[in-house]
């Protein structure tokens, strides 16, 4: 299937992101990765480097929503399909050779404070992410404050799990982090639906 020159500047710019940050990604890099003209990438960004970093934010939170719904549909359990995202996360990350991490946690720590559509897309992912954590303990019967908190806690712990892991070239972290998890989620004592 052919790859439309946008999309390739989009899926270039999420790579670039993950591997070294909104500061040290470059247009000129970008338009050499996604084997594009900088016309191009000025023609379908107008906005340059932060309107295709935005597109990016937006492709790398699609990517990683698209991997937690598989993990938590993949489970009736909450705790274990915690686990599961996991265990895909730090299989992924060891495959990439510890430089594949996530696009949003990169851009957002270099865009703190700042009011940018950047920092908006990258609090979008985070909490678009929470939500499908917090719907899966929904469903399992949670209280609605106690699946809230609990899918920020999810998801701030495997943001930081996964940054754990790059730095120390391990899966370890991210494996820790699903195994306290699921004690959590584990430790309000809802019985687990049955498929």
């Amino acid at each position: 299937m052919q790859t439309s020159t946008r999309d390739r500047i989009v899926v270039a710019t999420a790579r670039l992101l993950q591997r070294q940050g909104y500061v040290g990604t470059g247009i000129k890099q970008i338009a050499t990765e996604s084997q594009a003209t900088l016309g191009s990438i000025y023609h379908f960004f107008p906005g340059g480097k932060e309107a295709v970093a935005v597109a990016a934010i937006r492709h790398g939170e699609q990517e990683f929503a698209a991997l937690l719904k598989e993990a938590l549909d993949s489970e009736p359990d909450p705790a274990e399909a915690v686990m599961s995202c996991t265990r895909a996360l730090a299989a992924g990350l060891k495959e990439s050779g510890w430089v594949d991490g996530c696009p949003v946690t990169a851009a957002a720590l270099e865009t703190l404070g700042a009011d940018s559509e950047l920092q908006k897309a990258c609090a979008d992912a985070l909490n678009g992410w929470e939500r499908l954590v917090r719907d899966k303990l929904l469903g399992c019967g949670f209280p609605a404050g106690d699946a809230r908190e609990l899918a920020t806690t999810v998801i701030s712990a495997i943001e930081g799990a996964e940054v754990t892991a790059q730095v120390n070239r391990s899966e370890e972290p991210l494996l820790a982090a699903g195994r306290q998890l699921a004690r959590l989620v584990r430790s309000y004592g809802i019985a687990t639906p049955r498929r």
